[in-house]
């Protein structure tokens, strides 16, 4: 299927059926006790003949009632526990109902307080027509024909929703995008909205991602998008991953948008950029430091609010919250939550902290002595090639928005260089701080950045001096003696430490944390040899930190 200027490229995938999935089961059924009618596999065609099957759960009593969508290609009919994957997610299935499906919507929740429930299995996923695709413009427009068809049903009072956590938020963007009338409220909860630089590549280092969705997470009943294979034919930023990314300043409609910090190397950065990017009015920022499966099942009375008032018109309590909510972190569930007006903090400091091989410090003056640090990058398991820095705090400080590493570097060995950043808290004993991370995980760290050097070209048009921006479409390879400037994004993060506590800043060649969603370590990399930092003197290397100021 040519798309522009590329050419999607399909493989067969895994069957359905290989899922236990039992094929269309139509029919209603009627739970007395819920009060809630079930329909099970209704078609709904799109614009162009094919016929995509949704279930739909609505309270049984006469009348009509907004509706609330889930778009997601994980399965409508939800056979696989996905959560028994990740233990210590925070979340079993058990946890909800025998209606609830993965990362999504609880029928017996939305039901029995006046909405309907429509989850979709997208255009070729599961027991749909056609062919799978992933944030393809066609699936934008699927999803845009499917608010229509549900705005105009005769339960439907006009108005939809959309909710949902990863895919079933990131979906929001794309659909949303697109203005269908019927659309009046989306709740994107932790989701991606740059393929290339959020999900597929982190600073132009492959991930394994792509691989989630053509290795079983998917079930295609035809063909399915060959997104790992397309991943190392596209690997640069191009026509291919623009057009999975949705236009965000043409969202408009009212967004009740969250955040992990915890979701470093997934959804958190787009999140962000997602709220800060579209132009809807009412608009809410809630960005906490918890786990987000468990979070977003004790956060659905804040989600039924939100669409209480933006699909049946109630005047409550959402036009008082603030527009944005952080939590503060200390530790792994510990932190306050503080109300904020804006993101990111108008009031934030930014600081400059030198990097000192020397000394492995970090200092808040410029340092004069030119020095180097070095590791060696050929065995990527061993985490003990480094190169780290320290600053033990005096005062109370907290550390809330977007960070920057400037470095200069050098290969040897090599034309190019993967480097890894890790931000850390050590507390006052000496021992490191880990906090929960990647969904499942509690030993993660403050927050993680990556660069692939020959990436390092700017978008002088969108970055900031906080937040560098690359354009990921060219390589600027490294010729021997190379001393470079580079610029690392560190995702935002939010940490307090208290005097006597110290950051720790790590580079190295590989990731120090792997993780089934994102680990690089699987992924082809370019380090060879030894990297050089160079400090002090001319090399200004430093972190950038968004230092906020004491009340």
């Amino acid at each position: 299927m040519a798309t522009g200027s590329f050419e999607l490229r399909f493989t067969r995938g895994q069957l359905p059926a290989d899922a236990g999935y039992p094929g269309h089961r139509p029919g209603t059924r009627i739970d007395e006790a819920l009060g809630m009618i079930c329909e099970y596999d209704v078609a709904v065609q799109m614009r162009d003949g094919v016929t995509i099957y949704v279930d739909v759960f609505r309270p049984n009593a006469a009348g009509t009632y907004p509706v609330v969508l889930a778009w997601t290609p994980y399965g409508k009919h939800d056979f696989t526990d996905f959560y028994a994957y990740f233990r210590g997610s925070g979340q079993s299935k058990v946890d909800n109902s025998e209606y609830c499906i993965f990362e999504g919507l609880d029928p017996e929740y939305w039901c029995p307080r006046g909405y309907v429930i429509i989850i979709a299995d997208p255009r070729g996923a599961w027991g749909s027509e056609g062919d799978l695709t992933f944030m393809t413009p066609q699936e934008a427009q699927d999803g845009y024909d499917l608010v229509e068809w549900a705005g105009t049903q005769s339960w439907s009072n006009g108005k939809v929703g959309m909710n949902g956590v990863s895919y079933l938020g990131w979906s929001q963007w794309k659909i949303a995008a697109l203005n269908p009338p019927h659309l009046a409220a989306i709740n994107p909860w932790e989701g991606v909205s740059d393929f290339y630089r959020e999900l597929c590549f982190h600073g132009g280092i492959p991930c394994d991602f792509p691989a989630i969705f053509t290795g079983g997470a998917c079930r295609a009943t035809t063909r399915e998008e060959d997104l790992p294979e397309l991943s190392k034919v596209h690997t640069l930023f191009d026509e291919y991953w623009a057009s999975k990314n949705a236009d965000l300043s043409k969202i408009t409609v009212p967004a009740y948008v969250v955040a992990g910090w915890a979701d470093h190397g997934l959804h958190l950065r787009g999140t962000l950029e997602g709220f800060k990017k579209i132009a809807s009015k009412d608009k809410w920022l809630r960005v906490h430091g918890r786990k987000k499966w468990p979070d977003y099942y004790q956060h659905v009375e804040s989600q039924r609010q939100f669409c209480d008032r933006f699909l049946k018109g109630i005047d409550n309590e959402v036009k008082y919250w603030p527009k944005v909510n952080l939590e503060i972190r200390e530790r792994a569930h510990t932190g306050n939550v503080r109300a904020e007006n804006e993101w990111p903090l108008a009031r934030t400091e930014y600081t400059e902290l030198y990097l000192g091989a020397g000394k492995k410090e970090l200092s808040k003056e410029p340092l004069e002595e030119e020095t180097q640090a070095r590791y060696k990058v050929d065995d990527r398991s061993d985490k003990t090639q480094n190169a780290a820095f320290e600053l033990s705090f005096d005062d109370k400080t907290e550390l809330t928005g977007h960070m920057k590493l400037k470095l200069w570097v050098a290969a040897v060995g090599s034309d190019d260089m993967d480097l890894f950043v890790v931000i850390d808290k050590i507390d006052r004993t000496g021992d490191r701080v880990p906090f929960p991370s990647q969904t499942a995980f509690d030993y993660g760290p403050v927050a993680y950045g990556w660069l692939r050097v020959s990436h390092r070209e700017l978008d002088d048009a969108q970055s900031t001096r906080y937040q560098p921006v690359l354009k990921h479409q060219s390589e600027l390879k490294l010729k021997a003696g190379d001393i470079v400037p580079v610029e690392v994004e560190i995702w935002a993060t939010s940490i307090l430490f208290e005097p006597g506590e110290k950051l720790r800043l790590t580079v190295l060649g590989s990731d120090l944390h792997a993780h089934p969603w994102w680990e690089h370590d699987d992924a082809p990399t370019v380090n060879r040899g030894e990297h050089v930092l160079y400090t002090g003197g001319k090399y200004d290397s430093h972190l950038l930190v968004p230092v906020i100021p004491g009340e």
